[in-house]
């Protein structure tokens, strides 16, 4: 199974850099770099690295809290974080600027898995969440460096699309270290051949969320000088049709005449899709300030398109509720945590298969609201908006989640630091 698991992959290799080299044409960061992919990683390390991957901008920021530990824990270990995406690559240096070093995850090749893995020599390796690559999983068994699948997560349909690979899967995750979300995936990654010895449930680190108290202050900030005295909500990590979908939510919004100053602040999750959406506002004559002009919010000002990278969390601590995209179009959902975390009445649309359980945990305990179809939405709002008593009781109810779930970066980074400890006695 494994040959030809590698023979497809040579295969796709030159159809993934063409596709990276058209998408270059309209965003240029899919043209950097490219010798990454094939394993020719341009870090080099003095000692050996800790070793982070997360594929995107969710994954680096579900990292987040675990690489801050890290840094802080170990101070002179160098840490490198790969990507698969040149926006997870983005959200890297936004994140934590010359503290990390980054590569792109080369594809899972044979050759490129060895010539990256003899360029950085990691110590140890952390994959967030659901990332499986046999090709580099069974070098870096081969070479004795230890692997943890940290917050690990296996949804119903990958653990079926897996099943059918067992023999590769088994093989793949023989020697990795599970550390589950829930008893649910730590069963699911079982079944599909994980080691039972080395699977536990610890948690997932995104409850261990911190927000700089720097970062709410310029939340605040921003709203005191630009949209005082207004209700504001923020359709937030928008895909396709959900920018129309916000707009017409905004119109009933702005209709009630204790909601006729409503400001909604538009945050696009890809930045490729950001002159779309200038261009859908500009073409409906809604008054509206870009970000990335510098413009500010005034009076007449309906809408903020924030057009610019890095600056969610920022936009959430300015807001009073809060749509959390890519659930309203099925694209599985965004992160409730950050919302969660910063204050915002949350409501979210019925695609959320990226995170099931933790968008069931908030709508069944009344910390947010699900909607079924867009027409719904205004109607949300409004209620939501409208009532600023249920909107704090939401809030505090998040709260309350978060707090309840905290722990699993603490179980994490003992079992990493037992790792580091026998990586130790080896040398």
């Amino acid at each position: 199974m494994l040959w030809l698991y590698t023979a497809l992959i040579y295969l796709a290799a030159p159809v993934a850099l063409a596709s990276n080299w058209w998408r270059a044409r309209s965003d240029p960061t899919y043209g950097e770099r490219l010798s990454e992919r094939w394993g020719y990683t341009q870090a080099r390390f003095t000692q050996r690295p800790f070793w982070i991957h997360a594929v995107s901008v969710g994954e680096v920021q579900a990292s987040a809290v675990l690489v801050r530990a890290l840094l802080k824990r170990y101070p002179g270990r160098p840490i490198l974080m790969t990507t698969g995406t040149p926006t997870g690559a983005q959200r890297v240096k936004t994140l934590f600027g010359e503290a990390v070093h980054h590569a792109f995850l080369p594809y899972d090749m044979p050759d490129a898995v060895r010539r990256f893995l003899d360029r950085v020599r990691p110590a140890l390796g952390i994959v967030m969440e659901t990332e499986i690559w046999p090709n580099l999983f069974r070098e870096c068994r081969r070479r004795g460096i230890p692997l943890v699948l940290a917050s690990a997560r296996l949804s119903a349909k990958s653990v079926r699309r897996y099943s059918r690979l067992k023999s590769l899967t088994k093989q793949a995750l023989s020697e990795v270290i599970i550390e589950a979300q829930s008893a649910t995936d730590a069963e699911r990654f079982v079944a599909i051949g994980a080691a039972a010895s080395k699977t536990r449930v610890t948690g997932n680190v995104k409850f261990d969320i911190q927000i700089a108290s720097e970062l709410r202050a310029d939340g605040q900030r921003i709203r005191a000088d630009q949209y005082p005295g207004r209700m504001v909500w923020i359709a937030a990590s928008t895909h396709e049709g959900e920018e129309e979908a916000a707009l017409l939510a905004h119109e009933e919004v702005r209709a009630h005449a204790h909601l006729s100053n409503a400001l909604l602040i538009i945050v696009p999750r890809h930045p490729q899709r950001f002159d779309a959406v200038r261009s859908l506002l500009s073409s409906r004559a809604i008054p509206f300030a870009a970000r990335s002009a510098g413009d500010r919010v005034d009076h007449e000002t309906r809408v903020l398109l924030v057009d610019t990278m890095g600056e969610l969390l920022m936009f959430y601590a300015s807001a009073d509720a809060a749509f959390v995209g890519g659930s309203l179009a099925p694209i599985g959902g965004h992160s409730l945590l950050e919302p969660a975390a910063l204050g915002c009445a949350m409501l979210i649309g019925p695609h959320n298969f990226n995170a099931p359980e933790i968008a069931h945990l908030f709508v069944s305990a009344g910390a947010a609201l699900q909607i079924n179809t867009p027409a719904e939405l205004g109607p949300a709002l409004v209620t939501l908006l409208g009532d600023p008593g249920r909107c704090h009781r939401m809030c505090m109810r998040a709260q309350e989640i978060l707090e309840q779930n905290r722990g699993a970066l603490e179980r994490v980074l003992d079992q990493i630091e037992q790792l580091a400890i026998d990586e130790s006695a080896k040398r």
